[in-house]
């Protein structure tokens, strides 16, 4: 199954049957089984009826609100499958200052080992491109983690193995756009609004997932609770940063699937993909989350969506069972 993404503005979602058709004026655009779907991603100006958000209930399909460049509002979700016995587990472990400095270190070994890796893979293809300095520095990241014994010790690490992994980054990028380093709000150059666009859209579906769980996914353990955002989401995101959307921005800009001309500069700030470059991202993207790949853990044949599956699986058993945490870690 695949996620739905509405982009056409002035569009209508509604319902027929046990099917969803996305219409504008007399037009049919799209007309979709309901049981082919895991989530619809509604953004900008796209109405829908009440009728289709009682089947999308129905379904156990969760639907995100997002404006049209991409940034997040808000999600309508079913109330079905909500856990209260794992939520109250999840609140009490969140008092557990050991339990979330230790399952903090593990999503960071998670997310360092695999930039590594992808760091590594790029330069033993490309030795003409040193990013050896990088590499070590990394390297010595990774090393220094079983040494933190607070979560803010945790977050130094983690910037500081960021910026050693982004000025790599930015050596790596073969294609027509350049890259100069992260910057967030807003993305100044089309690498950083590809990279905020790809954070957005696995954030979103880690967040749908922990909820459809039972997770409450606004309470994390390595970021700080804050209001309105999903912190628990935020902190399994870490462990798929590099595997999903580095990786994947990477090949759009070195293929050239993506060109300087699919983006525009908002005169509000900010570098935004236009229309048609947002509707080849999302093939892209899907193609890419519905890809097989190896575990490294235990070789296992799996898509990313499985592992969203899997380590939300693996945070429950640790929270109501004291099981190890193991961090997701991709084998290529």
């Amino acid at each position: 199954m695949a996620n739905l993404y509405l982009t056409e503005q002035g569009s209508v979602l509604r319902k027929t049957g046990d099917r969803l058709i996305v219409q504008k004026d007399d037009e049919i655009l799209l007309d979709v089984q309901c049981h082919k779907i895991d989530a619809v991603l509604i953004f900008g100006n796209v109405q829908f009826t009440t009728q289709s958000v009682h089947e999308l209930f129905e379904h156990g399909i969760e639907m995100a609100l997002l404006t049209k460049t991409g940034r997040l509002i808000g999600q309508i979700t079913s109330p079905f499958t909500k856990n209260i016995n794992l939520r109250i587990k999840q609140f009490k472990k969140y008092e557990d200052i050991d339990f979330r400095i230790r399952f903090a270190i593990s999503i960071m070994k998670g997310k360092i080992r695999n930039s590594l890796q992808f760091l590594r893979s790029f330069a033993y293809n490309h030795p003409q491109i040193d990013i050896n300095d990088e590499l070590h520095r990394v390297e010595g990241c990774l090393k220094s983690l079983d040494n933190q014994t607070t979560l803010e010790g945790l977050n130094g690490v983690e910037g500081t193995a960021a910026r050693e992994f982004f000025s790599a980054y930015g050596k790596m990028m073969l294609g027509n756009l350049d890259f100069n380093g992260r910057k967030k709000r807003p993305p100044t150059d089309p690498v950083n609004a590809l990279l905020s666009f790809g954070y957005t859209l696995v954030f979103n579906e880690i967040s749908s997932f922990m909820d459809g769980m039972g997770f409450d996914p606004y309470l994390g353990y390595y970021h700080k609770v804050d209001y309105g955002r999903a912190s628990l989401a935020s902190d399994i995101l870490e462990e798929f940063r590099t595997p999903i959307v580095d990786r994947l921005t990477l090949r759009l800009v070195n293929k050239k699937i993506l060109k300087e001309d699919n983006f525009y500069l908002n005169p509000q700030g900010g570098m935004y993909l236009k229309r048609e470059g947002m509707k080849r991202y999302f093939v892209e993207y899907e193609d890419w989350m519905n890809r097989e790949f190896t575990l490294l853990e235990n070789g296992e044949r799996t898509t990313f969506r499985r592992c969203f599956r899997l380590q939300a699986e693996k945070l429950a058993a640790c929270i109501r069972e004291e099981k190890e945490y193991t961090p997701f870690l991709l084998k290529t």
